[in-house]
Parts: structure tokens; C-alpha cells; sequence
């Protein structure tokens, strides 16, 4: 799937209309549900905000992991929202069981699929801020720790043990509470710390030591 990103991205900036809507097409329902756990019900427009900037700064892009470039174009975008709107909206979905997610291996590699639906998404929207992140860009998004580490600007260890725990913290929440779709209460979205980016430059959280 690199691969064939890069070669998209290679022939978007040459002016291939069909290989933009490839791209879109490839990393939009991540990219949504990512959005989904910042803002909440105007993931949508923030999202159309970040393909915005996307097409028009595409031409810029000089290599590199283009899922966290455009991530971090979204992630600045979310915080942009976020600071206009002084709120935090919460996610009316409900939680349903997530299954497997304690294994013994890389947790985030395997996880994927699973927290790929909305009501996962609640349910990760009531992890601490970090990992609730750190597991969004790992299983959701699918990037590496190194890629996630960029975006968050922190360390890839950090980032990786984060998504670690914030995986085991939901398989354990839904053992202690066994917790239903029905008696599942509403969850409160995850909000980055707003920085001052530099309009249209990537934002870099404080790293980690």
C-alpha cells in the first residue's frame, strides 16, 4: 500500500486527477474517524478544511510518510476548530464489546479492524488525551510509531507504549464494567493542547523525554 501511495502522490503533484482521488479515496474513512474523536459531528467539515490544504500545498510535499503529512495537516486543522468552537463536543455513539485488543504482541498492529468503527471510537475518546492518540494513529490510521511520533511530536518508544496502554486500559474497562452498547455511557473526545502553529506548518506537540 506505500508503495502505491507514493506512486499516487508522485503522479498527483504531476497534475493526475485520478491518482488526488485515489488518495482521497485511500485515506479519507481513516482520516474521518481520526477526526470523529477530535471534534466530534464536524469531522466532516474539518476534514474537507484539511483536503483543502492537502491539494493546495500537495505540490510542497518533498517526500517522506504522506498518511502523517496529512494527518498532521488535519491534527493542525482539528486544533484550529477546536480553539474557535471553546468547546469539546462528546460522541453520541454507543461503546460495543472490543475484542483481542490485550494481546501479548505489538497490540496496535492487531487492533486495527476492530477500532475502525464509531462506537470503538467512544470508548477511546475516554482514554487519557496521550493514549487516546497515540492508539487513534497507531490502529486507526495504521502508522508506524516513528510516523505517529512526528505527528505528536514525541519519541516513537513514547508513542508506541502509549497506544500499548491505551489498548490494555480499554480491554480492562470493558472486563471490570463489561460494559454494553445500552448501559454504555457518553464519552468526551480526547482534545490536543492547543499550540500556535504557524498557519498551514505542521504542528509539533512538546516531546516527551
Amino acid at each position: 500500500m506505500t508503495s502505491e501511495l507514493n506512486e499516487a502522490v508522485a503522479a498527483a503533484q504531476a497534475g493526475d486527477e485520478d491518482a488526488f482521488r485515489f488518495l482521497y479515496r485511500s485515506l479519507q474513512p481513516g482520516l474521518l474517524r481520526y477526526l470523529t474523536a477530535l471534534v466530534g459531528v464536524d469531522a466532516e467539515d474539518v476534514a474537507s478544511e484539511t483536503w483543502l490544504q492537502v491539494s493546495r500545498d500537495l505540490p510542497t510535499f518533498t517526500g517522506g510518510e504522506f498518511r502523517a503529512w496529512t494527518v498532521t495537516i488535519a491534527r493542525n486543522r482539528a486544533m484550529d476548530h477546536l480553539r474557535r468552537q471553546r468547546r469539546r463536543p462528546s460522541l453520541p455513539v454507543p461503546v460495543q464489546a472490543l475484542s483481542d485488543l490485550a494481546g501479548d504482541a505489538d497490540t496496535a498492529e492487531r487492533a486495527g479492524e476492530t477500532l475502525g468503527t464509531e462506537a470503538a471510537l467512544a470508548l477511546i475518546a475516554t482514554l487519557p488525551p496521550r493514549e487516546a492518540e497515540a492508539v487513534l494513529l497507531r490502529a486507526v490510521i495504521g502508522l508506524d510509531a516513528e510516523s505517529a511520533g512526528r505527528v505528536l511530536g514525541r519519541r516513537a518508544g513514547a508513542v508506541r507504549t502509549a497506544a500499548h496502554r491505551g489498548l490494555r486500559r480499554l480491554a480492562t474497562l470493558l472486563q471490570r464494567h463489561d460494559l454494553t452498547p445500552e448501559a454504555a455511557p457518553p464519552a468526551t473526545p480526547p482534545r490536543p493542547r492547543p499550540g500556535r502553529p504557524t498557519p498551514g506548518a505542521p504542528y509539533v506537540e512538546q516531546a516527551d523525554g
